[in-house]
């Protein structure tokens, strides 16, 4: 059984942000998780899909939109 609990590693000790499911001894695997700083962008004024936008587009649902797929009538029954 696989049983996966987080932790830092710090200064050549684990500290494990959960207590384990056992207190006997056993087989460990650890995995050491990069984390990666992620920047948004910056955000451009006016470059976000505004409301409305497709007024007058002559953008229309089809009356069928909600029906079942063909493809999927097999999984449908």
């Amino acid at each position: 059984m696989y049983t996966a609990i987080n932790g830092i590693f710090d200064n050549g000790q684990i500290i494990f942000e959960e207590t384990p499911p056992t207190s006997k001894k056993m087989k460990v695997i650890v995995t050491f998780l990069e984390e990666v700083e992620t920047t948004l962008p910056d955000r451009q004024p006016g470059s976000l899909l505004r409301l409305g936008v497709l007024q007058g587009k002559n953008y229309a649902i089809p009356d069928d939109f909600n029906e079942p797929l063909d493809d999927l009538k097999e999984y449908m029954e």
